[in-house]
């Protein structure tokens, strides 16, 4: 009950597991970047290779950003061609300078897009299960550490939350599963994730109500030991103090926090949706890992019915998602990234009945305090053969200052993966040194265009 029994105290599992050891060094506790710029990290991912980059703000036009790509080669699905209504292109605004995107984007909150950063890039790949390695920014982390945990060493410390390691609740495949220091960490549905703390024998709100009790038996057991100047330093007291939560506090998440949970029935897209925002209020982990489907691999998806359709259930879920952050008083707090394995092809003249993998683009989008709305980098046609023996789109070279996409710009469409992982890094407060022990690509760039 080692998870419980954290939530219910306020500690660290690594604290009731071993404090001796824990509190021994108290460095990896410190806040080594900026603690008013930290975030929690709501992170989507997916090895299916969505084409949610096809129809994303900077595949339909440039707004004025002068890539000189013929964009009528690329490729978008139509009310008409689909038979789905609402995925006609519609005009958006971001950072001043308006932009086509397919229709359900005009749904999304100018509130949201106001701090939204759209990021073409390449993974590099065109292989389903090397999606570990591109969360690994394909070899430009140190032993191979995927990016949610590198995030999350580094957030862990300075959000205070109960557990360093980040959790996927929305795994929807092995290749989409995370892992922390080399090892597998489980995936947690929301549905498993709830019945773990609302499970009950007499209310429904019995598991939760049973924290309280939890949180004074642990502590007793702790108590004699972590007073005792004699075995615990000041420093190590006062840490402990400030981390414990208070039985009015435990009350609060058996009343409001874990009540949510309560009424998960699914592991779709809004069971993920409640189960990260209740997590983020528990203050669980830092980084949160969710997959809302947006098309799939769809090699065989005539007039992209099949992409339009979940074209319009992703952006649904992820304004879904901002407004849940919104109600739950955690504007400013919580940021949102995206990244897939990799992007689809974009002239679909040159396949049959729908898209095909595309290693030279997917497109990462960034939402919350830290980003600048805007488009980074953009789109051109690929030198490239891809799969099939044809040539498509690739991204562009991004210039670092402005984060314009330019010929001559000083991040190469290799670097634009590590680039954007560095981005992010400074943007919700990661010290430099941190960065670059945390980035090894020595050409990766922070994308300043990209941040608040």
């Amino acid at each position: 009950m080692i998870g419980l029994r954290s939530i219910a105290t306020g500690l660290p599992a690594k604290v009731i597991l071993s404090p001796k050891k824990a509190l021994a060094d108290l460095t990896a506790q410190q806040c080594l970047g900026d603690a008013s710029k930290a975030q929690f990290i709501i992170m989507q991912t997916s090895g299916s290779g969505d084409p949610f980059s096809c129809n994303a703000p900077g595949t339909y036009d440039d707004g004025g950003m002068g890539t000189g790509t013929n964009y009528s080669a690329l490729s978008h699905p139509t009310d008409v061609s689909g038979g789905v209504t609402g995925i006609n292109p519609v005009s958006i605004s971001l950072g001043g300078k308006n932009f086509k995107a397919a229709g359900p984007w005009g749904t999304i909150p100018a509130a949201v897009l106001q701090q939204m950063s759209v990021f073409h890039l390449m993974t590099n790949t065109p292989v389903h299960p090397k999606e570990p390695q591109v969360l690994q920014l394909m070899g430009a982390t140190p032993y191979n550490e995927m990016f949610p945990s590198l995030l999350a060493k580094q957030l862990a410390p300075c959000l205070g939350t109960l557990q360093t390691q980040p959790i996927s609740v929305g795994a929807a495949s092995p290749s989409e599963g995370l892992t922390f220091n080399g090892q597998a960490l489980p995936t947690i549905p929301p549905t498993a994730l709830a019945a773990t703390l609302t499970s009950s024998t007499a209310t429904a709100f019995k598991g939760m109500t049973n924290l309280q009790s939890l949180r004074d038996n642990t502590l007793n057991d702790m108590y004699t030991w972590y007073k005792d100047s004699a075995q615990t330093s000041p420093a190590q007291r006062a840490y402990i103090d400030s981390m414990v939560t208070s039985q009015q506090q435990v009350r609060g998440i058996a009343q409001s926090q874990l009540a949510m949970l309560q009424g998960i029935t699914k592991n779709d897209n809004t069971g993920q949706i409640t189960a990260a925002i209740a997590l983020i209020l528990m203050k669980v982990t830092p980084v949160i890992a969710v997959h809302f489907p947006c098309g799939g691999d769809n090699h065989a998806d005539p007039n992209l019915t099949n992409e339009s359709n979940q074209t319009i259930t992703a952006i649904k879920a992820i304004t879904d998602l901002m407004a849940a952050i919104t109600s739950a008083g955690l504007d400013g707090k919580v940021s949102f990234l995206s990244l897939n394995v990799f992007g689809r092809t974009m002239d679909v003249t040159k396949y049959q009945d729908g898209r095909n993998h595309n290693q030279d683009h997917q497109c990462s989008i960034m939402i919350g305090k830290p980003f600048k709305s805007g488009v980074i980098g953009g789109v051109w046609p690929s030198n490239k053969t891809l799969l099939q023996g044809a040539a498509d789109f690739g991204c562009m070279p991004i210039d670092s200052g402005s984060g314009k996409p330019s010929a001559t710009g000083d991040v190469k469409p290799v670097e634009t993966l590590s680039s954007w992982a560095k981005t992010v890094m400074t943007g919700v407060g990661v010290s430099s040194d941190q960065i670059t022990a945390s980035i090894t690509d020595p050409n990766a760039k922070v994308i300043n265009g990209a941040l608040a």
